[in-house]
């Protein structure tokens, strides 16, 4: 069918919504409604679509546009729930199980008869991390199973006004009711309230004398102080105590005032300054025992043959420092003696690449990225020479731009069945780094490389399988995947011809560079990134501004060919 997606944002949901379609045969439109209702109204005249999905809204779908089509909203909560704040609700509450509902748009908020539902269990993290999981995946399914029934032509939805389904309205939960009390409240219900406010909106409080929003919580188990007093930084974190114990914030958005323009999330210890020069940095090792209940982004641990380089940066953007953080964590893991190593393995983002928000603040935007693409380059640089043991990419959550080439720089990429690749630099207005002109044709090839960054659209992991991006699909959920990459990497470490495949690797690395060194392809690529990033009249700097402010930017049909 012709399909049109109605999006307030081309965020995760949105395009994993539009990756599953398209997968399925189905010609797939987009919009965003954050453009205005003319642009929705221009998307659905020029379109003509069979029917409309919503995978994410924020406003209405304008009523001449539901009144005349088929639309289908994608609402995160179980069938009754009604309101803005479902999934924020469900978290800070401690729910354990919830579930995605599609609806058919109506006058009512969330009113609409039901098309389908799909259950699902909400694990102690953030909202976010289950909005991209759990949620994403019930969401995906939840749709195809509308698309399918809409398809069939015979399937009648349920009115919410039938007896069975109990409807249940949640009001727009707002900074009052989201309130840390740090006097009385325990580290679980800071956790709680934290995790239900992680990405959007943040939780509004005061952190030595200035007015911020929290974003992300988690826990400790050592440090202790007077409840509200920030104990100790650690790279880029702060941790702050509760009555019975502590918890670690990894970002902070400042709080905007008049006339300023919208400030965005960075790292905590940044937006803080020098409030923190008499707070002390609490480091820990990379190595650091599994058992320790403590935030560290970088950790290393090994079991049997394999080492694991596990790490998990907020939003999955990798700053300068976090590069050299893991890249010292990568080159620990190189000294241990096993034959396998995997790098990634958690349940959120692999890797977005170099950090926007953190380019986007600093003094000197160009020269801070700059140094960002050469920290993100040495890490990437430093997996495609690693050629005394096999290494896997292990991705349980998305990945995009030179995320996804610090994936491929890797000798396998495992990839979790829900998630979202996105190999390309353009939509920002860049022409890539990170060894892309080697690392996508080699897998791809030629043809498909280009085609991949031309049209810079969304793959789903069974797309990018099927072109070489990905060696290893793991159908498992977001809390199972890491257990199942455990398994799965004993198995490939006991193989009897590892030794072999290991020089084999060797040897293709070897003639690669004999071909052409590393260090041309690292060249061509950074001189054609300088022109870019130190030209003032670059897109990069309007479109990344845009994008780390969450305003509208470029054209409303996010689908449409990139500029050149």
């Amino acid at each position: 069918m012709d399909i049109l997606l109605v999006a307030s944002a081309f965020n995760s949901l949105s395009q994993r919504v539009y990756a599953e379609l398209s997968d399925r045969g189905h010609r797939v439109e987009a919009v965003l409604a954050s453009h205005g209702d003319d642009a929705v109204r221009t998307a659905v005249r020029e379109t003509a679509p069979d029917l409309i999905v919503a995978p994410m809204l924020r406003t209405a779908v304008p009523e001449d546009v539901w009144r005349e089509h088929t639309c289908l909203i994608v609402h995160p909560g179980p069938p009754g729930d009604r309101g803005p704040s479902s999934l924020d609700r469900a978290v800070t509450d401690g729910a354990r199980r919830w579930g995605v509902t599609v609806l058919q748009a109506e006058a009512g908020l969330d009113a609409g008869d039901i098309w389908t539902s799909v259950p699902c269990a909400l694990p102690p993290v953030g909202k976010s991390d289950l909005y991209r999981g759990e949620v994403a995946d019930a969401a995906a399914a939840a749709v195809l199973m509308a698309v399918q029934r809409f398809a069939d032509g015979s399937f009648k939805p349920q009115p919410q006004s039938d007896p069975s389904v109990e409807v249940v309205w949640r009001g727009a939960f707002r900074q009052e009711s989201r309130r840390i009390d740090w006097r009385a409240d325990s580290t679980e219900t800071v956790l709680r309230k934290l995790r239900g406010a992680d990405s959007r909106p943040g939780v509004l409080d005061t952190v030595l004398g200035r007015e911020v929003f929290l974003h992300g919580g988690h826990p400790e188990d050592t440090l202790r102080g007077r409840p509200g007093e920030v104990l100790a930084t650690r790279n880029g974190a702060v941790c702050r105590a509760t009555p019975d114990g502590a918890v670690w914030i990894p970002e902070l958005r400042p709080r905007r005032g008049s006339g300023d323009p919208a400030p965005f999330r960075r790292p905590a210890a940044d937006v803080l300054g020098g409030l923190l020069r008499d707070v002390p940095e609490a480091s820990v090792p990379v190595d650091l025992p599994a058992e320790r209940r403590t935030w560290a982004d970088v950790r290393y641990r090994e079991r049997g043959d394999v080492g694991f380089l596990d790490f998990s940066f907020p939003g999955g953007a990798m700053s300068s420092a976090q590069c050299r953080r893991l890249l010292v964590g990568y080159r620990h893991a190189l000294t241990r003696p096993t034959s396998v190593l995997v790098l990634g393995g958690g349940r959120d983002f692999f890797s977005n690449g170099i950090h926007l928000n953190v380019i986007e603040a600093a003094s000197d935007p160009a020269g801070e990225a700059w140094t960002n693409l050469s920290a993100m380059n040495d890490l990437v640089e430093a997996v495609l020479r690693t050629t005394d043991r096999l290494v896997v990419a292990a991705l349980g959550g998305n990945a995009a731009a030179g995320g996804v080439m610090l994936a491929l720089a890797a000798d396998e990429v495992w990839c979790r069945t829900g998630v979202v690749l996105n190999p390309h630099y353009i939509r920002m207005g860049l022409y890539g780094s990170e060894f892309w002109t080697y690392s996508l044709p080699r897998r791809a090839g030629e043809e498909t490389a280009a085609r991949l960054t031309r049209q810079a659209l969304p793959v789903s992991a069974h797309a990018a399988h099927r072109t070489g991006l990905v060696d290893r699909l793991v159908p498992a959920s977001p809390g199972c995947f890491s257990h199942d990459v455990d398994r799965l990497s004993a198995a490939l470490a006991g193989v009897p011809d590892l030794h072999e495949r290991i020089a084999v690797k060797q040897a293709a690395r070897e003639r690669d560079e004999a071909r052409q060194p590393l260090a041309v392809y690292r060249r061509d690529e950074q001189a054609r990134m300088r022109r870019i990033l130190f030209d003032p009249a670059a897109p990069f700097h309007a479109l990344r501004s845009a994008f780390v402010r969450g305003l509208p930017a470029g054209s409303p049909r996010p689908l449409a060919p990139p500029m050149p």
